[in-house]
């Protein structure tokens, strides 16, 4: 049964930025024993720096898999701190990549559905001390998931990760990563999953306009 193997929160504060500047980030997220409690936008004791970009329903929770950690492990040949990537829900047991936008998952006693996989920023090289991380992220195509609250409730450290329910038009993750990064002439597929972020959404409509203009 895949499971949650760590809860972790962060709250913003000012690290060195580009070009000498400081730049305020959440993403140094620390773990937190015992359960959390899970509200409509955010776990209990998480906050998001960038609230322009982050947070929101739509971004509430993020998880990321530590099968994906030990995979940057062995590509970066040395050891990755577990919260490298700055996520609220460790996962194990589960390939995130194949994770169906809208499916639902029970952890504790919250409920969450999938609704868009990660866009990398230059706070990721910042936090993982490496300024080449961001794009090694997109070439990976390992992008974790942010999840909507469906439900509130509590989330412990050892939580089985139960999928409720997964939609029928089967777009991944990391279709939804790939096609956003790599193949922008499938953004079409992107408005046949109602469950996606609308960013996605507008996005899409806008590359499917200039495509049928011609641009």
């Amino acid at each position: 049964m895949p499971d949650v193997l760590a809860v972790a929160v962060g709250r913003p504060v000012e690290i060195d930025g580009p070009r000498d500047r400081r730049t305020l980030t959440a993403s140094a997220k620390h773990v937190v024993e015992g359960p959390v409690a899970v509200h409509p936008e955010n776990l209990e004791g998480d906050r998001q720096a960038d609230l322009e970009n982050h947070g929101g329903p739509d971004k509430a929770v993020y998880a990321y898999a530590d099968e994906d950690v030990s995979w940057w492990a062995a590509e970066l040949g040395r050891a990755v701190d577990r919260q490298t990537f700055g996520q609220n829900l460790t996962t194990a047991g589960v390939d995130l990549r194949d994770a169906v936008v809208g499916e639902r998952w029970r952890i504790g006693t919250a409920e969450f559905e999938v609704s868009q996989p990660r866009i990398p920023c230059f706070k990721l090289g910042l936090h993982s001390g490496d300024p080449t991380m961001p794009r090694r992220f997109v070439a990976a195509v390992r992008p974790g998931a942010y999840l909507r609250v469906v439900r509130t409730g509590h989330v412990t450290a050892g939580d089985a990760l139960e999928v409720l329910e997964r939609p029928g038009h089967g777009v991944t993750l990391a279709e939804v990563f790939t096609i956003f990064h790599h193949e922008r002439h499938r953004a079409a597929t992107l408005l046949g999953v109602p469950q996606l972020a609308p960013m996605y959404h507008r996005w899409a409509r806008e590359r499917v306009g200039r495509a049928e203009r011609g641009a």
